[in-house]
């Protein structure tokens, strides 16, 4: 069944339209007993990490821009809504992850958290199931990255303290006002720079990821988004450029955009275009996070002379993989890229 503002899944062959208004999408929580491996072995180059775990599927904080929505199609679901109000929650995942890094706990340099979905969804408040798998990494001395958009992760400062752990914040937008029609249900950005400095200030290291940079929109938030950061204790930083990797996800994505700043929406998806060579994405390995125009290298420029002047380390990557990983990590995630 098709809502208006849940792009129709490719990998189903009957759909039904409404006609007139669908009704009200209601948030549905579906627990799942994960049968499969729970770490994930990622093979895209150009992304900063080989190995994640993901204790949910689905996003309730409904980024119209996040390239993860397809992933929902998988499910039997939609892009659109559907990753935002059906969420899968594997009840198992530490049970999981620990059988897994009994077999591997020397062969696995780090694991990320997530990819996904948000590893600090509110429902996090309650099954505490990333915790329980930070947990883990301790005990097996794995360290671990967390790209997230919740100061929920606060709650898990005790454990973080005690391990080595990287903290990065999604934090795209400046102010509420240029957030809001992107990151509908997302913490408001100064709640998220006050996560950053109370983990900050228990000793764990953190940084900002603006993530993405919204063409035509969000270049101008760069020096205050990296002055900000730094203040409140960030000593990392990297920035990407918006992508929209598949048919549904552009449809859902151009669709919110036009009814939440129509004046703009124009000029945004035209510059979009430029930056991706006349299209709306681009698929290539190694350029597919940056743009091609002197608009976007002038935002290079300026994240990177800001970077320089604040003293930010360089992002790194951990890529290291032997064959015995491959051998023993099943699983890989499927590519849509």
């Amino acid at each position: 069944m098709r809502h208006v503002k849940n792009p129709q899944n490719p990998y189903l062959k009957y759909s039904a339209e409404y006609v007139g208004e669908p009704p009200g999408a209601k948030l549905e929580i579906f627990e799942e007993t994960a049968t499969k491996k729970i770490i994930t072995k990622n093979n895209s180059p150009d992304v900063g990490f080989e190995f994640s775990v993901n204790c949910y599927r689905g996003c309730i904080h409904a980024c119209t821009y996040c390239f993860a929505r397809p992933y929902h199609e998988f499910l039997g679901y939609g892009a659109g809504t559907d990753f935002e109000t059906k969420i899968v929650v594997k009840i198992n995942a530490p049970e999981l992850l620990r059988n897994e890094l009994k077999s591997a706990r020397r062969k696995i340099d780090s694991l990320n958290f997530s990819f996904t979905t948000d590893p600090y969804l509110p429902l996090e408040a309650t099954y505490e199931l990333t915790r329980k798998c930070l947990e883990i990494c301790r005990d097996f001395r794995i360290p671990v990255g967390i790209v997230t958009k919740s100061p929920l992760v606060t709650r898990d400062a005790d454990v973080l303290s005690k391990m080595n752990a990287t903290v990065y914040f999604s934090i795209p937008f400046l102010t509420v006002e240029k957030s809001k029609p992107f990151e509908p249900y997302v913490p408001v950005p100064e709640a998220r720079f006050r996560a950053m400095k109370t983990l900050s200030d228990a000793g764990i290291e953190v940084g900002i990821a603006l993530a993405p940079v919204i063409p035509s929109y969000s270049e101008s938030d760069i020096p205050a988004l990296l002055e900000k950061a730094r203040e409140n204790g960030a000593t990392r930083a990297f920035m990407t450029l918006l992508r929209l990797p598949t048919e549904s996800l552009r449809e859902y994505f151009i669709e919110r955009l036009r009814e939440r700043i129509p004046t703009k929406a124009d000029r945004i998806l035209n510059q979009i275009k430029r930056e991706r060579g006349g299209k709306l994405n681009s698929n290539e390995f190694g350029s597919r996070m940056a743009g091609k125009t002197e608009n976007w290298q002038i935002a290079v420029k300026m994240f990177d002379l800001h970077f320089k002047k604040l003293g930010f380390k360089k992002h790194e990557m951990t890529r290291k993989t032997e064959k015995k990983v491959e051998e023993n990590i099943e699983g890989t995630q499927q590519s849509l890229f």
